[in-house]
């Protein structure tokens, strides 16, 4: 089979680029497997890619580069396929616009993989007759505006498939999207064994790691861990990640008197070794599409004090067996969560075991096999079949976007 990833920049960082490989590099273990980067700007990616994963490019924003193209004349141009209501919208452009429909016109695959809704717009207006198009959806459908979810219910019905993180994005979909005739599976994101011995459990560290924004409350986490240290003044809390939010956590550390024992330790790659040197992660986001920090923190031997916050944490940790959930943005509930396993040896030790053994539902051989019985079962709807449930898709989702055009107090917005 041949399985065609379309990716916005396969040479950054980010959870939706290591899922991407991880998948792409399983896959061509028994597949023909390429990745299609939309922009290029550094030599080399970040992230490996497996020997028999092909890597290319559509745009080259490397400026020392012969074939740089940020002066084009289309490439200053507004796109107008890629939707403007996309977070990633200002990066693309009618150069863009036009290399995805030459790439997915000619596009030589079996199945055709968009990897974030912008891309899947492309995907589900551009490919040519023949590949299953598959769109995945790495965020959720409550970050989108109503703008963009009003764009993709008028074109997701050509997909044949959408695939979420989780099972509650899965539902939102079901409930709220109306997807005649697509194929809807929750898919959550591989995460490869470590390849390093697992965290032993005698390390007084607690471990986090994520961007520093806002919505991952790394504030909440330093004011939890004062009320750690004045209980247990022995352990100590790094934090990996680089972000907009590391000069303001720099002086609520030293606020509090912190320097000693909460350090900000900047990004690492690979991460896995940092996770192992620990005994508790901790996370404390408002918002986790999926939580994949917390599979990887569970592939190293650690259990994970996680806020229940919508969508992952709740569908990766078992309460109480194999991590534990607090309440979202509760200080209190955080520094108790992290209390429980620090002062109880026993139960930590337990915890871990079991978060090792669980976290194995995530190998990337796994959720591979799912995919390759997605796309199997699939098979046939790229025949008649599937462009009558595509068209029948699109009727009946015309009439629900006109619906709620009418309904919406955005109605005089175009989407």
């Amino acid at each position: 089979m041949q399985i065609s990833f379309l990716i916005h920049n396969a040479y950054g960082i980010g959870g939706t680029i290591r899922t991407t490989y991880n998948l792409a590099n399983t896959l061509a273990e028994q597949h023909d497997v390429e990745v299609v980067s939309v922009f290029r700007h550094r030599d080399e990616p970040v992230f490996a890619a497996d020997p028999r994963v092909r890597l290319r490019h559509l745009v080259d924003l490397r400026k020392d580069s012969a074939g740089y193209e940020g002066e084009d004349p289309e490439f200053k141009k507004a796109a107008s396929v890629f939707p403007r209501h996309e977070g990633r919208y200002d990066q693309y452009s009618a150069l863009t616009d036009r290399r995805i429909a030459e790439h997915l016109g000619s596009v030589d695959a079996d199945v055709v993989v968009g990897t974030r809704p912008g891309l899947n717009v492309h995907l589900a207006r551009q490919t040519r007759r023949g590949p299953l198009r598959v769109g995945q959806e790495h965020l959720t459908l409550d970050t989108h505006s109503a703008g963009l979810r009003r764009q993709l219910r008028s074109v997701y019905p050509r997909l044949d498939a959408l695939t979420t993180t989780t099972e509650a994005d899965a539902r939102a979909y079901r409930d709220r999207m109306r997807l005649p005739g697509v194929r809807l599976e929750a898919m959550p994101n591989p995460v490869p064994a470590p390849g390093i011995a697992p965290a032993d459990g005698s390390g007084k560290w607690v471990v986090a790691a994520g961007r520093l924004a806002p919505v991952k409350r790394y504030d909440l986490l330093i004011k939890a861990f004062d009320k750690v240290r004045a209980e247990r003044p022995d352990w100590r809390l790094r934090i990996y990640g680089g972000g907009k939010q590391k000069d303001k956590l720099r002086r609520l550390i030293d606020q509090r008197g912190l320097y000693n024992h909460v350090f900000l330790m900047g990004t690492a790659n690979p991460i896995e070794p940092e996770w192992a040197k620990g005994s508790v992660a901790a996370v404390t986001s408002t918002f986790e599409s999926f939580g994949m920090t917390i599979v990887e923190a569970m592939r190293c031997g650690l259990p994970v004090v996680s806020t229940d916050c919508p969508h992952g944490p709740g569908e990766i940790i078992d309460n109480g067996v194999d991590g534990r959930l607090v309440e979202v943005g509760n200080v209190d509930a955080i520094s108790r969560g992290l209390l429980e396993l620090i002062n109880n040896d026993a139960l930590r030790q337990q915890m871990a075991a079991r978060a090792l053994n669980a976290s194995a539902r995530f190998d990337p051989a796994r959720i591979a096999e799912r995919y390759e019985d997605l796309f199997g079962s699939l098979t046939g709807r790229s025949g008649s079949v599937g462009l009558l449930h595509r068209a029948r898709g699109s009727l009946m989702n015309g009439a629900y976007a006109l619906r709620d055009a009418l309904k919406s107090p955005e109605k005089g917005r175009t989407a």
